[in-house]
């Protein structure tokens, strides 16, 4: 039973807590007909509003709902932001018949008591319509009055377009904190002179919402249907910022606000602080904007992240700058890009110098018979080894000394046994220098000779030759008649062989 019961409680606070306005105090009404009642102002009971000046009375005529600001007001919009009301007016007229009698006249006095409201200086105009019309306007202490003369002898386009400067229509402006008006309006002709204007009309009226077209010279009077709108300006109290803080208790304004003195000097207002938004009369009615949720009101040119009042927005990686206004340099993509585009170029120019450089080889050496030189071989190890054992003969044959000299009979033996290897090595490259050729296409080989085997034979031939000549040469040394035969147990070539 008890949880039942709590959970009811708890379902009930959150259907309350779901349904209630950011712009009114719990449980209190939000509306009147299709006019919002945001706090400091109230209806239904007297603790929806601030104080007694702010409560408003709503009734039903008609089964519509209005909203009274005072006896002969009607409410029809309140904005905590401006510090505002827009009520509705009937104006005051003087209106004859043809014959110059009257058909209707209506002076307007109104009065926004002692409470912190006062007519705005700054967005109401005074405005008459007519020909040969005067219009007055006062104050109800008579403390301050101004009057409006406009005059015509033919029908004047009233527009938006012409000025109203005295011709069908004439305006001024009224001074600051004026808490009550009187307005009349009349004729000093009954308007005989100018049988398309029969009224002359007399008004205060918003800026942001007359339109002089809706008032030709033309027009009759309407009564109790003739109004305009009128901006009323209001205050939490008759005192400075200063004063109000100093009473903490006492003081309009909640949390995460900021406080202002009007423009009209009559008292204070309460804003939210920057980064807020909401009722900066209730105690938490300013709340924490979320900035990254707005772009086109809050930029951000990177990641935002909220803050509590503000909103932090960081440049993406490889930028820098605030993000708020506009981030430079390149950011994390086109650095790998770029990065990436020139090791690929760099691999694509190093790939590039390699093909040419062995181009330019392959070149070269076709061109200098690398060809040639690669099937040419002028000796092999085997012929190498054959030159340097003979040089390494003759320089035992002819040591002066004599010690170590070989015997012609040693000499002989030596050479022909290097003649004997050089032979069999020669038969076998000449065997596989022909079956190579053998294994090649007929026309091939007899249109090519092969270079190798011609330059194998003409190295044999060499060789030969070179041994042999050099055999006589030191047979010559021995035999010449400078040498001491003694020294040598050789005679004669005969002897040798």
């Amino acid at each position: 039973m008890r949880v039942s019961l709590l959970m009811m409680l708890l379902l009930l606070f959150l259907t309350r807590t779901a349904t209630s306005s950011h712009d009114v105090k719990p449980g209190c009404q939000e509306k009147c007909g299709n006019v919002s009642v945001p706090y400091p102002f109230g209806i239904g009971e007297p603790y929806c509003a601030m104080d007694e000046h702010f409560f408003l009375n709503c009734s039903s005529e008609n089964d519509d709902a209005v909203l009274w600001f005072r006896s002969n007001m009607t409410a029809q919009n309140i904005s905590v932001l401006e510090g505002t009301v827009t009520v509705s007016i009937e104006t005051a007229y003087d209106c004859y018949d043809s014959s110059g009698e009257s058909i209707g006249d209506s002076d307007q006095s109104m009065t926004l008591g002692s409470g912190p409201f006062m007519f705005s200086e700054s967005g109401n105009i005074f405005t008459a319509i007519g020909c040969n019309t005067q219009a007055v306007v006062a104050n109800e202490e008579v403390t301050y009055g101004v009057a409006c003369l406009s005059l015509c002898n033919e029908n004047v386009n009233i527009s938006d377009k012409n000025s109203c400067s005295g011709s069908g229509c004439c305006q001024t402006s009224i001074p600051k904190g004026l808490k009550s008006l009187y307005i009349s309006v009349y004729s000093g002709y009954n308007y005989t002179e100018v049988p398309f204007n029969r009224c002359g009309f007399a008004f205060l009226a918003a800026k942001s919402s007359f339109d002089l077209s809706d008032w030709p010279l033309s027009r009759m009077v309407d009564a109790g249907k003739d109004t305009s709108d009128v901006v009323v300006e209001w205050v939490v109290k008759n005192e400075t910022c200063e004063q109000a803080k100093a009473n903490a208790s006492a003081y309009a304004c909640g949390s995460n606000t900021d406080c202002t003195f009007s423009e009209s000097g009559q008292g204070y207002r309460c804003s939210c602080s920057k980064g807020f938004q909401g009722n900066a009369y209730l105690q938490l009615g300013c709340q924490d904007i979320d900035e990254c949720e707005d772009p086109e009101r809050y930029p951000c040119k990177g990641t935002c992240k909220n803050t509590i009042g503000d909103y932090k927005c960081h440049c993406p990686f490889g930028k820098y700058g605030d993000g708020k206004t506009g981030c430079q340099g390149s950011g994390i993509i086109t650095v790998i890009s770029a990065v990436g585009a020139s090791v690929f170029f760099l691999i694509i120019c190093f790939l590039l110098y390699v093909i040419c450089t062995k181009r330019r080889r392959d070149k070269n050496f076709r061109e200098n018979g690398g060809m040639v030189l690669k099937h040419q071989r002028v000796a092999d190890e085997g012929e190498m080894e054959e030159i340097e054992i003979v040089c390494e003969l003759a320089k035992k044959c002819v040591n002066s000394m004599g010690i170590n000299r070989p015997t012609m009979k040693e000499v002989s033996y030596e050479l022909a046994k290097l003649k004997a290897l050089h032979e069999n090595s020669w038969a076998q490259k000449t065997s596989d220098e022909t079956a190579r050729l053998l294994g090649k296409s007929p026309p091939s080989f007899s249109e090519n000779e092969s270079p190798s085997l011609s330059q194998s034979q003409s190295t044999h031939t060499v060789i030969s030759f070179q041994i042999e000549n050099y055999t006589d040469s030191i047979l010559d040394h021995y035999q010449s008649p400078t040498l001491n035969h003694s020294d040598n147990p050789m005679k004669s070539k005969s002897e040798l062989f």
